[in-house]
């Protein structure tokens, strides 16, 4: 075969994945498609012909059960092929799949599947060491005391069923055997039919991401526009049916979905995975490393791009390093196919040459809107989206030169102070507390937290480290603590709380 042979006829056929997963079996049949190596060293392969047949028995379990059109199904896995498999089979039964962070604390967690809405969860039952039926019944105690699996829980009142596997499991959770034993009452015809049903407009995916507030945001995409962004991805980053890919992020978020999963499934790459993988925070964020640091990154690794959760990846990316005067990142001379993007003030208006405005983008690939929020509160009246990034403009480029808002980026992963405040403000002794991002040459930002005792109390911050990490997957965990009065917080004139004040202010207790 042609190393792009197979690609081509994808990338003609493809436009929803019940069609790319069909024509990637028929093209690349039984080349491995993904691979896990597990904490012990243990492999684990299957075809691209596996995950087609496998994902077409879980979608007729699904399908069996109730799942249609517009279902929304969630799933926590780790990267594998389990992941690959739960995927496709939610996307073949016309469903939205909802993955969720297998980093979600229980707290997290409970946030995340009342938010989405899920009726039905499809649930690994431990990835390194930790049990995540455990965690879901931490997330959920009703599950503990509930005497059937067909679920009316006050918590989460669209979740229906939870499916798991392993022993000893509770009454309320399911055994994976009661969607496979339900498959064989769907035909494989069936299948097709729901299948030829499935549209390129019609949602598939909504990824969990911190929102600007406390409550997670769910960005939703369709069929049409993800596989057209595989496609570009795989353009910019060609790979010949064989070619073994290492996973460096997690599926659950856009990056690994994108970049490796689907760019791999799409191009007859296998993709590898093992069981630690996590984001390396030194290339993730070598935008803000010092210039000693740049030369150690791996060879090869030399496209540096914009992009976010909302766009399906980048939008822009650069050709070279970053420019005298700019140090956040290197100038964004290219603009990805079927985006639009422009640097505004206030009022949309594009800013001249040399200021600074926001960010804004749109185009066929950005999300069509996110879960739960009102479409103003996030786009133009002229169709582009706040990405909430700040640019200016240098003729036909863009510098990067910050985020505009509160959002914190720490290593690679998105924060939300407004969360992590919560948090805090749960526990004993606290009256109130402030989260920012200070800059660190590892991690891009720092997580620090401003914390008012409450009537005078003594903090032992190491026992309110221990409870978040309870509470909060770890990057969302502060680094640092500092003790402050209820005098000592910076408010603006409108009464807000001062928050770059606050940052200037840890800079400065932390000796940073």
């Amino acid at each position: 075969m042609n190393p792009t042979q197979g690609f081509d006829i994808v990338t003609d056929a493809a436009q929803t994945f019940p069609k790319l997963i069909r024509t990637s079996a028929r093209l690349y049949g039984e080349s491995p498609a993904i691979s896990l190596t597990s904490a012990t060293g243990d492999t684990h392969s299957v075809s691209f012909v596996e995950l087609d047949s496998r994902s077409a028995e879980l979608a007729r379990g699904l399908i069996a059960r109730g799942v249609g059109k517009g279902s929304r199904v969630g799933f926590i896995y780790g990267n594998g092929p389990e992941f690959a498999v739960a995927f496709a089979a939610i996307a073949r039964a016309g469903g939205i799949a909802v993955p969720i962070s297998t980093l979600a604390k229980a707290h997290e967690l409970v946030r995340i599947l009342r938010q989405s809405d899920i009726s039905g969860l499809l649930l690994q039952r431990s990835l390194l060491g930790k049990d995540y039926v455990q965690r879901l019944c931490d997330a959920l105690p009703a599950l503990v005391t509930a005497t059937t699996p067909d679920l009316r829980l006050q918590q989460v009142p669209f979740l229906r069923w939870v499916v798991s596997t392993g022993p000893d499991l509770p009454v309320s959770i399911r055994d994976q055997q009661w969607l496979l034993s339900a498959a064989k009452s769907v035909s494989d015809e069936l299948l097709r039919e729901v299948e030829s049903e499935v549209h390129s407009t019609d949602q598939v995916l909504e990824i969990y991401t911190s929102g600007s507030m406390a409550m997670p945001k769910g960005v939703k995409h369709c069929h049409g526009p993800m596989l057209q962004r595989t496609q570009y991805l795989c353009r910019m980053r060609p790979l010949p049916p064989g070619a073994e890919i290492m996973v460096g992020l997690p599926m659950f978020w856009v990056g690994g979905m994108m970049l490796f999963l689907l760019a791999n499934w799409t191009a007859g790459a296998k993709t590898v995975c093992s069981e630690g993988t996590s984001t390396n925070s030194k290339i993730a964020m070598g935008s803000v490393l010092a210039k000693d640091d740049m030369f150690e990154l791996p060879e090869g690794m030399t496209i540096w791009a914009l992009g976010m959760t909302e766009t399906l990846g980048p939008y822009s990316y650069a050709d070279e390093m970053r420019a005298p005067g700019y140090p956040l990142c290197p100038p964004l001379d290219h603009i990805a196919d079927g985006f639009e993007v422009r640097v505004a003030d206030e009022d949309g208006k594009p800013v001249a040459d040399g200021a600074v405005g926001e960010i804004q983008v749109r185009g066929y690939a950005l999300t069509p809107g996110l879960h739960k929020m009102e479409r103003d509160a996030y786009f133009t009246v002229d169709g582009y989206y706040h990405t909430g990034d700040l640019g200016q403009r240098d003729g036909k480029r863009i510098h990067f030169v910050g985020r505009d808002g509160d959002m914190i980026k720490t290593a690679n992963s998105n924060v939300s102070p407004a969360e992590v405040e919560y948090e805090l403000q749960q526990l004993d002794g606290i009256h109130s507390a402030y989260v920012v991002g200070i800059p660190d040459r590892e991690r891009g930002q720092l997580l620090v937290a401003a914390v008012v005792p409450r009537d005078d109390a003594e903090l032992d911050f190491a026992d309110i480290q221990a409870q978040l990490t309870e509470n909060l997957s770890s990057y969302k965990v502060p680094r640092a603590y500092v003790a402050i009065s209820r005098d000592e917080v910076p408010m603006l004139p409108s009464n807000k709380v001062a928050r770059r004040q606050i940052e200037a202010m840890m800079i400065e207790k932390l000796n940073r």
